[in-house]
This record gives C-alpha cells, structure tokens and sequence, in this order.
C-alpha cells in the first residue's frame, strides 16, 4: 500500500516537472517570437556600418500648379504665366518594358552607412514636365510691348513647353534606416527609410511659344529640397525592394528660351519604386 502511494507521488512529481518546463520552454519560445515583431535597431545585419548599395527604379509624380515667369527682352516679352498645369510623362504606361530603360521615368540610388542604420545617399530623379496643352493659360505683365491680363487658349498651340528629357533632380541625402520585423526568419528583413536632403537640377529644357522654339538641351536649372519616407524589404541581406513617397521642390531659373530665359518653382510629390543590391564593404565579425 505504501509502495503504490509512494510510487503514485514520484509519478505525479515527474509529471509535473514536465509539464512545467514544457509551459517554461513554450513561453520562451513565445517571447523570441514576440521579440522578432516589435521595433528594434537589430536586424539580421543589415545597415550596419561600412554597408554600400545601389539601385535602380520607376517613378511617377503629381505637379501643383507653377507659375512660369517668361522673359524674352528682343521681343517685348516679360510676362508671367499663373498657374500652369502639368503632368508627368511615364513612358511604360503605353505598354510595359517597351522602351529602352533610358526613355521611361527613372531613379538611380547610391548610398553608404558610415554608421549603423545612418548612410548618405546620392539620389537622381529623371522625372519629366510636360505643360497641358488643354487649358486657359493665365498671362499678365507685358507681351510684343503691350501691357497684357489675358486668358489664352492653349489648344491654339501658343505654348509647347516641357521639361521632357527629365526635370531631374539631383540630392544628396542622409538616410536613416528603422528596423521593422523579420518575421522570424533569418533571410529577410524590413525597415522603415526616411531620407531627406537638398541638390541641383539639371534640366532638358525644350519648348515653343507663341511660333518661337528655343535650342532644346540640358542646363544647370537651379536647386531644390526633397524629403522622403517609405519601406525597404531586404532579402538574403544582399537584395531588396524599395517603395517610397518623396515631396519635392525646386527653384528653377535661367531656363532657356528663344531671345529670352524664363524662371518657375515647382512642387511635386513623387512615388517611387526601386530593385537594388546592397554589398557589405567590412567583415562581419562572430559573437
């Protein structure tokens, strides 16, 4: 009788010895699992200090309305046009990949993380500014002499202007780089990016006003201030996807005209798709 008690307390001891490092074991294993989901700067070596990367992406941008200040001096020309529209010009929305990858709007990236999750990035945005040709055109000041406060038809055709080889931005950025989640898994990684920084611009500047056609070309335009913030996907630390939202403005100026330069400001909010690789220039070093 006593061997069958005592044998019974053994048994339920062990039992729930086991029971007890199971849950042990369980809630651990839940809380590494929790841990891989909540913000952190630790994330599976990636943007970690002497890190390099380059990419390449698509664009598309929205424009406010800009004033474009018209100033042709041998023809009696200072005028400003207000509130200009002007869209953007894809390229790939005619058919995808049906054009050189030159032609379409596109973005090229080179960054370095001189620190954990902190890098400095060049940043080159060929976008493209196209004035609409279906719209009443705002003009005031003086036009062949004359003091002028018109609306002018543009399906008449009194003004192709475009920056249609690219409105092209050029920034230099500081990157800073947010662990989001791994999901558990050691090959991949997301993380918030917020870039912001200033640059140049360096437009093609190409257009006809009033029967009148500029020497179309590239040019140094002026300067501009960009901010931008999206999402990075990295997969097996060496490869990722990018998708990030960008506002942008630039000051312009000195633009080409025939007999004349014009000036204007533009806004634009750009969103922004990317492939790229990132290549680790200094050795990781084992715990």
């Amino acid at each position: 009788m006593m061997r069958s008690i005592f044998f019974k307390v053994i048994l339920g001891g062990v039992i729930a010895l086991g029971i007890q490092t199971t849950t042990q074991a369980q809630y651990q294993k839940e809380q590494k699992h929790k841990h891989n989901f909540h913000l952190s700067d630790e994330g599976n070596s990636v943007g970690k200090k002497g890190e390099l990367y380059l990419s390449w992406g698509y664009n598309k941008e929205w424009y406010l309305p800009s004033n474009i200040h018209i100033h042709q001096p041998g023809l009696g020309n200072d005028y400003v046009l207000s509130n200009t529209l002007a869209s953007d010009h894809p390229g790939w929305n005619e058919g995808l990949f049906n054009r050189a990858f030159t032609i379409p709007q596109y973005n090229y990236r080179l960054g370095y993380f001189f620190k954990d999750n902190w890098a400095i990035e060049a940043n080159f945005d060929h976008t493209k500014f196209v004035v609409a040709e279906n719209q009443l055109l705002h003009a005031k000041g003086m036009m062949n002499g004359q003091p002028v406060d018109t609306f002018i038809n543009n399906r008449s055709g009194f003004m192709k202007y475009q920056l249609n080889n690219g409105a092209n931005f050029l920034l230099i950025n500081l990157v800073h780089r947010k662990h989001l989640t791994s999901f558990g898994k050691k090959w991949f990684d997301a993380a918030l990016l917020v870039k912001g920084g200033a640059g140049i611009v360096i437009p093609h500047v190409q257009n006809e006003i009033d029967g009148h056609a500029n020497k179309k070309g590239f040019q140094f335009g002026g300067f501009d201030l960009g901010f931008e913030a999206g999402v990075r996907a990295t997969f097996f630390k060496y490869a990722y996807l990018e998708f990030t939202d960008k506002v942008l403005a630039a000051q312009y100026y000195n633009l080409r005209l025939y007999e004349g330069r014009a000036k204007q400001f533009i806004a634009t909010d750009e969103m922004i798709l990317s492939i790229g690789a990132s290549i680790p220039l200094k050795k990781e070093h084992s715990n």
